[in-house]
């Protein structure tokens, strides 16, 4: 979260406390809040189709308030009645009716005329991790390390299918939305992301990375990718401040099940 943003939004609505504003300006002044703390007041930022489905909840959200009192609903239309017939109202009338399409129509020019931008260098898909992280004040090694639970497959399978089934519950709850339910990165949120999420079921994803790379980019998230890798539009949460390292090193289990990939196994120098 921004605080650089959100603090002046926060100080902009104490201070109008003291201003007589209308139902109808208090949704205004609400609905602008909101839309400045999701477009600028995220980190890392929301992709524009997330902040347009917020804002259409946040305003269906304002509109089920005022209708939820007669006495707001009332202030409201004598409010809009006001408006319309007042005679002091009348040039900030005629802007609005012929401001609001031509706002409509400028918005949809520029989306629609816009070229694409290449990135402003190259970007390394699978960039190189470093040695080791810190995950919750434990060092994690990223290159001699692995996954705690995978021997469990061989030496208690019984305990690897808990670990596995756990993985899925994880995978379900939380990443489903993003890289589908098919893992094949074509989740519901997957197309306001840029790149889309990977395809986790192409044996040139995670069949090719070792365990350990894995846990790195779910723990750190798009906050956490080196330089070579941006321009990055990514939401990828740090999940390392939602899940546990058992969780995270479960839901990677899950992944390589279900896709029936196997991780790279580590490289042995002679």
């Amino acid at each position: 979260m921004n605080l650089l943003v959100i603090g002046p939004i926060a100080l902009v609505l104490i201070a109008l406390r003291f201003v007589k504003l209308n139902i109808i300006g208090w949704m205004i002044v609400w609905w602008f809040a909101l839309w400045a703390a999701l477009k600028w007041g995220v980190n890392p930022p929301l992709p524009s189709s997330i902040v347009g489905m917020f804002m259409g909840i946040i305003t269906i959200a304002l509109l089920a308030y005022l209708s939820a009192s007669t006495g707001y609903l009332e202030a409201a239309k004598n409010s809009i009645i006001k408006f319309i017939a007042a005679p002091q109202y009348t040039v900030f009338l005629i802007l609005l009716v012929a401001g609001l399409p031509l706002l409509m129509a400028y918005d949809v020019y520029v989306g629609m005329t816009q070229q694409p931008q290449p990135p402003l260098s190259s970007r390394t898909i699978h960039p190189p991790p470093p040695t080791e992280i810190t995950f919750k004040g434990k060092k994690i090694d990223l290159v001699n390390g692995e996954n705690p639970y995978r021997a469990l497959k061989e030496t208690d399978p019984a305990a690897f299918a808990r670990h596995v089934e756990n993985g899925r519950k994880i995978y379900y709850q939380n990443c489903v939305y993003c890289h589908g339910d098919d893992m094949a990165g074509k989740g519901i949120f997957a197309h306001a992301f840029d790149p889309i999420p990977a395809n986790f079921q192409d044996p040139t994803t995670i069949a090719m990375l070792q365990e350990t790379y894995i846990f790195w980019r779910v723990a750190k998230g798009a906050p956490g990718l080196p330089e070579e890798s941006t321009p990055w539009l990514s939401a990828m949460p740090a999940w390392e401040k939602f899940l546990s390292e058992e969780e995270i090193w479960d839901v990677i289990l899950f992944m390589y099940e279900f896709t029936g990939h196997q991780p790279r196994a580590k490289e042995e120098i002679h």
